[in-house]
C-alpha cells in the first residue's frame, strides 16, 4: 500500500514550483492555461509557457521537460511495481485492483505522452541505465494501442465508484478509467468508441452534477460525486499552495494567474444569450453582472469582492497594489482567478489549503458524449441534449435555458465553447485545441485583457489601439503543423540520439 501511494503521487512536489514536475501538480494543471487562450503568465511573454504556443517552442523548453520528466518517472514506479507487486502476499482480489490502479496510472501517462508528443519511447519493465540511455521510439499507434488495452484491462478489476469507502476516496475506480480511455478515443477521432464508452459511465448511474458550481471546488464538498478523479491535497501534509501562486496582491498572492479577456467574453448573459459589449446589460462598473453564473465562480474583476476585500485593478488606480500594469506583481490582464478558493479560508498560503483539484469530472463526462455522438454522425435529439448539455448548464447555481440546436455545424460551436467555459484552468483546454486543430485560429494574434474606456494609461499598440478599450496582453504567433506536436527535450536526444524526431 505503501508503495501503491507513492505510485499516485508520482512526480508531485509540495509547496510552490514554477514548472511542472509532473501532470497533477497545480501547476501541471493549472498553469497548463498560460499556453492557450484561457490565461496569461503574469510573468510575462518570456515564460517558457508562453513559448509553448506563442511560436518560439525549442526542445530545450523547460515545461516541456517537466511534463516528460514526470510521465516516465511515474512510468518507471508504475513499472517497480509491477514486476514486485507478485512478491507481497496478499488475497489475490487486493492483489488483482493494485495490479490494475497500477495499470491504469501508468497508461495516464503514455496517454498524455500520446496526445501531446506522438511517437516516444515504449518503456514497460525497469530498466537498467544503459538501457534507458538506448531506448528507441514506438509510434504513436502503438502508444495509443497499448493505452487502450491498459485501461481496458484495468477497468475488468477496479472497484466502480459507488463503492469506494471513505478511507478510499483518491483511488482509480471503473468510471475513472472509462473516462481516460474516452478521452483516448476523442483524441483519436474514435468516436463511436468515445460515445459508448462515455455511455458506460453515465450508465452506472453513480455520478452526479454537482448543484453548486462554486463550492465543487472547495475542500468542503471536494468529494462531490460529480468529482470522478482528483489530486488529493491534504492541509499542511501534502497542500495545495495555489492560493500562493494565484490569490491577488491585496490577499498576499503573487497573482501569476490573469483569464484572457478572450475568456471572459466567452461567458454569455444569465439568460443565454452570447455577450456583446454593446448589450445594455453589460457594465464596465461590475462586469460580473447579468452574466452567466460561472462567470463570477470564476473570476475576479474590477470592484469585486474576494475574501471580505475589494480587488481594485483599473489601470489608473495608482495607489492600489493590484493595479494593471507591465511592471506590479499583479494581474496582466485586468481580472484574477476566483475558482477553487473557498474565500473563507485564512491559513498559510503555501503549507495550509487542502482544496483538491479535479482531474476528471463528470461533467466532462457528459459534453464529452455529446461531442462523441455527435462527431460520429448519430441523430441528435432534444432528449440527447437534455441528456448531457443541459444538465451541465441547468444546475441549480447556474440555471442557464436548455439548449435546442441540434444542427450540428451551430451545436458544435455550442458545444466547444461550453466545454472552454465549464473546465477552464482545469487543464483541458489545450488538449481540446490540439486535437479539434484550431492553434491557427484562437492562438494567433493580439490577446485582450479587460475593458477599461476612458482609462488615461491603456497601451498604445503599434498597430492601433482597440476600439474597445481592452488592456493589451500580448501577441501570438501559433505555428500550425509545428507547435501542436511537442519536441522530446533536448535533454534527452543529447544523450540518446534515437529519441531525434
Amino acid at each position: 500500500m505503501i508503495a501503491l501511494t507513492g505510485l499516485y503521487r508520482g512526480n508531485i512536489v509540495y509547496g510552490t514550483q514554477v514548472v511542472p514536475t509532473d501532470w497533477w501538480t497545480y501547476c501541471g494543471i493549472v498553469f497548463l492555461e498560460f499556453a492557450t487562450d484561457n490565461s496569461y503568465d503574469r510573468r510575462g511573454d518570456n515564460s517558457t509557457y508562453n513559448r509553448l504556443t506563442d511560436g518560439t517552442l525549442l526542445p530545450n523548453n523547460n515545461v516541456v521537460l517537466g511534463y516528460w520528466t514526470g510521465s516516465y518517472r511515474r512510468i518507471a514506479i508504475a513499472n517497480d511495481f509491477l514486476e514486485n507487486i507478485e512478491n507481497a502476499s496478499m488475497p489475490a482480489e487486493s492483489r488483482n485492483r493494485m495490479r490494475a490502479e497500477a495499470k491504469f496510472l501508468r497508461a495516464t501517462q503514455y496517454f498524455y505522452l500520446s496526445q501531446f508528443w506522438g511517437s516516444v519511447p515504449l518503456v514497460v519493465n525497469t530498466l537498467t541505465p544503459d538501457e534507458a540511455n538506448n531506448v528507441t521510439l514506438a509510434s504513436k499507434q502503438q502508444i495509443v494501442d497499448f493505452v487502450e488495452s491498459e485501461f481496458l484491462e484495468s477497468i475488468e478489476f477496479l472497484p466502480r465508484y459507488g463503492a469506494l469507502s471513505a478511507s478510499e476516496i483518491g483511488r482509480a475506480s471503473k468510471q475513472a478509467a472509462l473516462a481516460f480511455l474516452a478521452r483516448l478515443y476523442l483524441g483519436e477521432k474514435q468516436f463511436s468508441k468515445a460515445a459508448a464508452t462515455y455511455q458506460q459511465i453515465i450508465g452506472y448511474g453513480e455520478n452526479i452534477i454537482d448543484s453548486d458550481y462554486k463550492t465543487l471546488f472547495y475542500p468542503a464538498n471536494e468529494n462531490s460525486r460529480e468529482n470522478i478523479f482528483s489530486v488529493q491535497f491534504t492541509s499542511g501534509f501534502a497542500a495545495n499552495s495555489l492560493p500562493q501562486h494565484a490569490y491577488p496582491a491585496v490577499s498576499s498572492g503573487w497573482h501569476i494567474v490573469n483569464p484572457t479577456g478572450s475568456l471572459a467574453e466567452a461567458y454569455g448573459f444569465e439568460d443565454g444569450s452570447p455577450f456583446s459589449f454593446d448589450d445594455p446589460r453589460y457594465s464596465t462598473a461590475n462586469m460580473g453582472a447579468n452574466r452567466d453564473p460561472r462567470f463570477r465562480d470564476t473570476f475576479l474583476w474590477d470592484g469585486s469582492t474576494f475574501g471580505g476585500r475589494t480587488y481594485v485593478c483599473h489601470p489608473d488606480s495608482a495607489q492600489s497594489v493590484d493595479q494593471l500594469t507591465y511592471s506590479k506583481q499583479a494581474t496582466r490582464t485586468g481580472y484574477g482567478l476566483r475558482k477553487f478558493f473557498d474565500e473563507s479560508f485564512s491559513g498559510n498560503l503555501i503549507t495550509d489549503y487542502g482544496g483538491n483539484i479535479p482531474i476528471i469530472r463528470y461533467a466532462e463526462v457528459l459534453l464529452g458524449y455529446l461531442e462523441a455522438v455527435m462527431e460520429a454522425g448519430e441523430p441528435i435529439t432534444q432528449e440527447l441534449l437534455d441528456q448531457t448539455i443541459n444538465q451541465v448548464r441547468g444546475r441549480q447555481s447556474v440555471g442557464l435555458p436548455p439548449i435546442t440546436e441540434t444542427n450540428v455545424e451551430q451545436l458544435r460551436t455550442i458545444l466547444r465553447n461550453e466545454r472552454r467555459i465549464e473546465l477552464a484552468f482545469e487543464g483541458i483546454r489545450l488538449w481540446d485545441i490540439f486535437r479539434w486543430g484550431i492553434g491557427g485560429e484562437v492562438l494567433r494574434g493580439d490577446f485582450w485583457g479587460a475593458a477599461f474606456p476612458g482609462s488615461t494609461r491603456l497601451p498604445q499598440v503599434s498597430r492601433k489601439p482597440d476600439p474597445l478599450s481592452r488592456w493589451h496582453v500580448t501577441t501570438k504567433n501559433f505555428r500550425v503543423g509545428v507547435d501542436d506536436k511537442w519536441p522530446i527535450p533536448e535533454a534527452e536526444t543529447n544523450i540518446n540520439p534515437k529519441l531525434l524526431q
